[in-house]
């Protein structure tokens, strides 16, 4: 397990652009956790943390992909229907190893054991059995529904790589070989906390001018979709000390510390003070929109990020950067999720030099095509407009125009929470 370099969140310049930021993050983030043996039962969305190397065959022997009836191809009449005695049956499970003889045919069954000497099945919906033995009927091809050994595995092959996320197929592939447990990279322990006297806890009493703390369970949320550890210290009361004594505790046995809000530049921030008397912090100035300055620090090894405070501005800023970078520290080898081409159903005007995140929802066109609509309010505070959309339109720097139909990248929220 490494540690993070000293004061790795450094950047000298004024504004950077979103992918210079994820390539930052990229370079400077490394494995922070251990590792630990899982059952394969309780892995799954773990991280791999091993290569998994087969030392058996799959399929282990030549065997059939049908119910019906192995034959020898060279038996087969090339234009009309061949009658053949049956020389017995073979069912799943089978240990004897069986011959098939030239101008005989077996009855057999999906996943047993092929005999020596067949080459082919044929479906039994295809053949007609009689009193002496099968009808094989004409056009089938040699090698027709025959599964061979090791077509799916090799010995010796890597199947899964250290880094792989595990998800239901990646666990029965393993288990297609006999494993019964994986190692895998622990979970990222984050310490995850409010601040602000104004903030009440969700079935709190409500004052005149107080506000219910909603990202601290959105953030919360997507943390335990990323199978974080996730210890919430609750809310912090806007005090000087109680902050810093709350993340000198936290780096102890953390491997990151995240909030929303609260963290600025301005005089009257005590998390900035906080952070910056037991560590380092930078405000990335990031180009993007939704967003503002990024908080980026660290507690000795422990970094610290400090995400916006509107409710929209830190579940994308979450999404695009905070994601990215929990996996990396938890040994995700796959940080950066797919986007897929869509059209655009809306105009748009935006600023050059900005990235932007627009929520849409997404419709078929007239011709069955997929295409985004966008949410008619973009304030940045309007949480229901998540709710209501299926994910985002992510718009580039260079672009200032957008027309009705343009070919736009879409993140489906499913690929980013």
């Amino acid at each position: 397990m490494a540690q993070l370099s000293d004061d790795c969140f450094a950047f000298g310049g004024e504004l950077m652009k979103s992918d210079e930021a994820l390539a930052l993050l990229g370079e400077r983030l490394n494995v922070v956790v251990g590792t630990e043996k899982a059952p394969l039962q309780a892995a799954t969305g773990r991280i791999l943390a091993e290569d998994i190397v087969s030392a058996l065959l799959v399929p282990p022997h030549d065997n059939a992909a049908v119910d019906g009836y192995a034959v020898r191809y060279t038996d087969l009449a090339p234009e009309g229907e061949t009658p053949l005695p049956l020389a017995g049956r073979i069912p799943a499970g089978e240990r004897e190893e069986r011959r098939l003889s030239k101008g005989q045919a077996i009855r057999i069954f999906t996943g047993a054991p092929m005999p020596a000497g067949a080459d082919t099945v044929l479906m039994q919906e295809d053949c007609r059995e009689t009193a002496d033995g099968v009808v094989i009927p004409p056009g089938i091809k040699s090698g027709a529904n025959r599964r061979f050994a090791g077509e799916d595995i090799a010995v010796g092959e890597t199947i899964l790589k250290t880094g792989n996320r595990l998800r239901p197929q990646e666990i029965g592939l393993a288990a297609s070989i006999g494993r019964t447990s994986l190692q895998v990279y622990k979970p990222v322990r984050v310490a995850l906390f409010s601040t602000g006297d104004e903030v009440r806890d969700a079935g709190d009493d409500l004052p005149p001018g107080c506000i219910y703390d909603a990202n601290r369970y959105s953030v919360g949320a997507a943390l335990d979709r990323l199978g974080c550890d996730v210890n919430d210290l609750g809310i912090l009361p806007d005090t000087y000390s109680v902050i810093r004594e709350t993340l000198s505790r936290a780096a102890e046995d953390h491997d990151l510390i995240m909030t929303s809000g609260g963290v600025s530049t301005g005089e009257e921030d005590h998390i900035r003070a906080a952070v910056e008397s037991l560590g380092s912090i930078h405000f990335w100035r990031l180009a993007i929109r939704p967003g503002r300055p990024l908080a980026l620090g660290q507690i000795g090894p422990v970094p610290f990020v400090g995400l916006p405070g509107n409710p929209v501005a830190v579940l994308v800023t979450f999404m695009r950067f905070a994601r990215p970078a929990i996996l990396r520290l938890g040994g995700c080898n796959r940080t950066e999720p797919d986007s897929f081409q869509v059209r655009a159903g809306f105009e748009l005007r935006k600023k050059l030099g900005r990235r932007e995140w627009l929520r849409v929802r997404i419709d078929r066109d007239d011709d069955g095509a997929p295409v985004a609509r966008k949410f008619p309010r973009d304030g940045a505070g309007i949480l229901t407009s998540m709710v209501q959309s299926d994910g985002l339109v992510e718009l580039p720097e260079e672009l200032t125009e957008l027309a009705p139909g343009t070919m736009v990248d879409y993140l489906p929220f499913s690929e980013i929470v």
